[in-house]
């Protein structure tokens, strides 16, 4: 069987790099989304997953769309289906195809969506948390736990049928980052399974269903009119890779990279940012956070007590 794999992100990356290592299933080809302005120079950036490809040596391509003609009919050749011959550096000529995504980022329209099998490596324990950002609102939420699932992709937003699942705990320390690493293992390891056994695809059921939107602005900012303990989560949810942020008298935003709650009441007295001797503290409507690794603008990640050290803010003893 031929692979063709389509995905963008780093977590998207590590699942390639599953693939990439198992004798049968090395995707003949990679299509990623093309090369985006980053950073402050706003430079062309290519996608991890482009740069991963090219690691691995191979084939690569970053069409604008994924479901042009010319950009179908590559992954149509990967398969053999142009002709390439059995024994070549390609599939064998008429050899199955099999579409893995993962995090591509891009809608897969018609008719590419019935021109070849394509499953889904998707983050979560469908039907919660469909969309495209399921792992960082499962640790919002508060979840206990999360997974990985393999469905076959449809035009619905994640909510083809399901031919494999797992779950995975989501640790009270988790971040991001450590969750994600977990979540990319399992996801390795479910992708090959559906590969060689082809399970039986199973409908979503209609309860249940939640959506993880895509992390917007106002989702990074912690905002003291809520509880600690959700801004908690919110810093955790977002580092390393997004990043909660504070806003600074004046408006600008400190970063927030590792926070605490403290549930002790008389903490929460004064709204808002401030400071407690050495200690850089945010009163909300419920506790207080504590910010322990901040990043000030232009800057990089410190202690908050070597942050204060340098700015001044209410409430400084």
């Amino acid at each position: 069987m031929a692979t063709v794999f389509l995905g963008t992100s780093q977590f998207a990356a590590a699942i390639l790099d599953r693939l990439a290592r198992s004798e049968a299933h090395r995707p003949a080809l990679v299509v990623t989304r093309p090369d985006r302005p980053r950073g402050r120079g706003r430079r062309p950036t290519p996608p991890p997953v482009a740069e991963h490809a090219k690691e691995l040596g191979i084939p690569l391509q970053q069409p604008q769309s994924v479901n042009d003609p010319d950009a179908r009919a590559s992954i149509a050749l990967a398969a053999g289906s142009q002709g390439e011959p059995a024994g070549g550096d390609g599939p064998a000529d008429g050899e199955p195809l099999t579409i893995v995504v993962c995090a591509f980022g891009a809608l897969i329209k018609e008719p590419l969506l019935s021109e070849h099998m394509i499953l889904n490596v998707h983050p979560s324990l469908l039907p919660r948390w469909r969309g495209a950002a399921p792992v960082e609102r499962a640790i919002m939420a508060g979840d206990r736990e999360t997974g990985v699932s393999i469905m076959r992709l449809t035009a619905g937003l994640d909510s083809g049928p399901v031919c494999l699942a797992a779950s995975e705990p989501i640790r009270p320390d988790d971040t991001y980052g450590s969750l994600s690493t977990r979540l990319q293992e399992l996801g390795g390891e479910l992708i090959l399974r559906a590969l060689e056994d082809a399970p039986p695809f199973v409908e979503q059921p209609a309860d249940g269903v939640t959506y993880a939107e895509k992390i917007a602005p106002a989702d990074r900012l912690l905002d003291p009119s809520r509880p600690a303990t959700e801004l908690e989560r919110v810093v955790r949810a977002l580092h390393p890779h997004v990043r909660a942020q504070v806003e600074l008298p004046g408006g600008a935003m400190l970063g927030v990279h590792r926070a605490a709650a403290l549930e002790d009441p008389s903490n929460s007295a004064e709204r808002g940012l401030h400071a407690g001797g050495d200690r850089l503290l945010l009163g909300c409507s419920e506790g207080t956070l504590e910010l322990l690794v901040v990043q000030p603008p232009g800057g990089r990640p410190m202690d908050a007590s070597a942050y204060l050290r340098g700015h001044e803010l209410p409430g400084r003893r």
